[in-house]
Order: C-alpha cells, then sequence, then structure tokens
C-alpha cells in the first residue's frame, strides 16, 4: 500500500461523512496516474501554489494600492489568511482540510490588478459578465501551464467559481451558488470573514477611518481587535452549524450574522467607497482601460506581452482579441501595468 492509500485510509476513519473524501473525489478533465505520495487535494494545492498566477498575487491590491507600508496586506496574504481560516474550520469540523485550504489558495488566482477597482474596469471595458472567480476558473483550467492548465480535480474548481457572488449573502440559499462540498461552502464563509477582518484592520492603520467610528453592535457581538473578531466569527459557524436532512448546513447565529452584515455594510460605506479609495481606483481604471485599448490596436505587442506573462500564444489562437488582452490585463500586477503604461505613455527623455 503506498503512503497515499495510507493516507486515504486514515481520512475515512477520522472524517466526518459530511466530508469530502480524497478517493471519492469526481477526478480531473484529464486522467492521470495518482501520485505515490500525495492524495489528489494536496496535489491541487502544490499545483496552485507554484504556478505564476499565485505568485504574482504579492504584487496584487487588496484594497489600498501600492501601499507603502508592510504590514497592508496584498492578494497573497489575503489569500494565506483565507486559507488559514478555511483549514480552522474544516479541521474542527472534521472534514478535509486539504480540499479547504486548496480551493481558498485558488480562489483569488485571477484577479485583477489594482482590487476591484480593476474587476470594475474590465467589465465595463470587456464584458459586464466578467468576474474575478470566473477568471481565476479560467485561469487554472486554460491559461497556467502553457495552455495545458493546472488539470484540478472537479471539487476545488467547483469551490474556487463559487467562492464568491459579488455582494450576495454571506451563507446563499440559492443551490446554484453553493459549492458541491461543504469544505467549498466554508472558503465562501472564509474569504468574508477573512476581508472583514483584515480590510478593517488596514483601514484604521491607514487612517481612512477611526475605531470610534466602527458601529458598536460590531464591537460588543464579535470583539474589537483582529483576534477576537476572528475567534468569534469561527466559532459561531463551527457551533451553529447543524445536520439538516441527511446534510451538514453551514449556520451562524442570528446576532453574529448580523454584526457581519453591519459591518461588511460599513466597509463598503466608509472604506470601499471611500473618497481616498475610490479616488485611487478611479487613476487604476484609466491605466486599465488605456492598456486594453492599446493592446486591442497593436497586435504586435500583444503577442510579446503574452510572452512575457507566461501565457501561451497558441493557446488564444481561437480566442477574440478583446478576450486575449482581457487575459493579459487580469493577469498583471499592479506594478507591472502601471509601469508599463509608464513605458507606453509618458515621453522619454533624450539623452
Amino acid at each position: 500500500m503506498s503512503i497515499r492509500e495510507e493516507f486515504e485510509k486514515r481520512e475515512k476513519n477520522f472524517m466526518s461523512p459530511f466530508g469530502c473524501l480524497s478517493a471519492d473525489t469526481k477526478g480531473r478533465d484529464r486522467e492521470e496516474k495518482p501520485c505515490p505520495v500525495r492524495s489528489a487535494f494536496q496535489m491541487d494545492k502544490d499545483r496552485i501554489v507554484y504556478s505564476y498566477a499565485f505568485r504574482r498575487l504579492k504584487h496584487k491590491t487588496q484594497v489600498f494600492l501600492s501601499p507603502l507600508g508592510d504590514e497592508y496586506r496584498t492578494r497573497l496574504t489575503h489569500t494565506l489568511e483565507v486559507a488559514q481560516i478555511a483549514r480552522t474550520i474544516a479541521r474542527a469540523m472534521f472534514l478535509n482540510e486539504d480540499l479547504a485550504e486548496a480551493i481558498a489558495l485558488g480562489h483569488d488566482i485571477g484577479h485583477t490588478p489594482f482590487g476591484h477597482g480593476g474587476e470594475a474596469a474590465l467589465k465595463e471595458i470587456f464584458s459586464q459578465g466578467f468576474s474575478h472567480n470566473e477568471q481565476s476558473l479560467r485561469v487554472v483550467e486554460v491559461l497556467e501551464n502553457n495552455g495545458m492548465g493546472l488539470n484540478l480535480t472537479y471539487e476545488v474548481r467547483d469551490g474556487i467559481l463559487k467562492h464568491s457572488k459579488g455582494y450576495g449573502k454571506i451563507i446563499p440559499d440559492d443551490p446554484e451558488e453553493q459549492a458541491c462540498t461543504v469544505e467549498g461552502r466554508i472558503v465562501r464563509v472564509a474569504d468574508i470573514m477573512a476581508y472583514l477582518n483584515h480590510d478593517l484592520d488596514d483601514a484604521i492603520r491607514s487612517g481612512v477611518i477611526t475605531q470610534k467610528q466602527v458601529p458598536d453592535s460590531c464591537v460588543k457581538i464579535i470583539g474589537r481587535t483582529h483576534s477576537e473578531r476572528a475567534t468569534a466569527m469561527i466559532r459561531d459557524l463551527i457551533f451553529s452549524s447543524r445536520e439538516h436532512e441527511g446534510e451538514l448546513q453551514l449556520r451562524m447565529s442570528d446576532e453574529v450574522y448580523s454584526a457581519m452584515t453591519t459591518l461588511r455594510h460599513f466597509l463598503y460605506d466608509n472604506v470601499y467607497r471611500s473618497p481616498r479609495v475610490h479616488n485611487e481606483f478611479v487613476k487604476a481604471k484609466k491605466i486599465l482601460s488605456e492598456l486594453y485599448s492599446y493592446f486591442t490596436e497593436n497586435e504586435t505587442i500583444l503577442h510579446k506581452e503574452l510572452k512575457m506573462l507566461k501565457m501561451s500564444d497558441c493557446n488564444h489562437k481561437n480566442q477574440s482579441k478583446e478576450q486575449v488582452v482581457c487575459d493579459i490585463i487580469a493577469s498583471m500586477t499592479d506594478r507591472y501595468a502601471m509601469n508599463l503604461y509608464s513605458k507606453i505613455f509618458f515621453p522619454s527623455p533624450l539623452v
């Protein structure tokens, strides 16, 4: 018996019946010989972490564009915090930790530069149907590995696609919005828990808001510090979730759910839409819009950028030019986009 088979046997002994066993995965689009050491979901984690797109997350905005302070979150540190929360919840509920972590590590892998400002820009200039979760799925299925994709398991791809529905409910009741595994549904909630906590933390640190502005109901119910809030939210989900008609339903107490919803509204109104943050996103949108137009008009440069961003030219042969440019723009980091914009549109002094 291989190490992987030993591990799969252990999973059956300790995992809740609601968890997704590694041995029971629906598999990959392209059949592969199983690894003798790693389970299917462990392999998915490795493939995501070693990808180009994952490494780019360290220079992509979470909320604050190009922050000078080293302590501000980036899209990469956000991803790691989501993975930690998801793994903690999955372990406490005797679910598949590796599956939850794999989904969490890949959930934002296709996110645009400049955070949701970049996403809004591509909605305007490319398609109203553009969304970062669908782009993340496109990255792992099509764009990575020279156009071969990462060939992840069905469960991980499903969780990546359904981790977000914009400003939708924290725990959706529409089956179409729910991941096919409990682990995938946990990642959606973990994502919200993470950004509610760290975006508030960064907003206070930056001076966009003060601690006194945070709604009293939120402080009273889920705490004042990052640690207090995270602990309250995680514990509430773990102890409120219940079996119902043979399924594990994720639930939260009315009190904590209400506090999270209130905090979410507060962040949207006072941080994400604040003049200081919004004005920077307006500048970012201009950068991406002009780069988009430039690439659609200069096909030679377009193919050069595909090569620079480690994306297969062959993979885009049957795609529209607009889709190719969208893939290029979405793959850029903040600093890459700004440097490229400067190089293309700023005059160069003569020596």
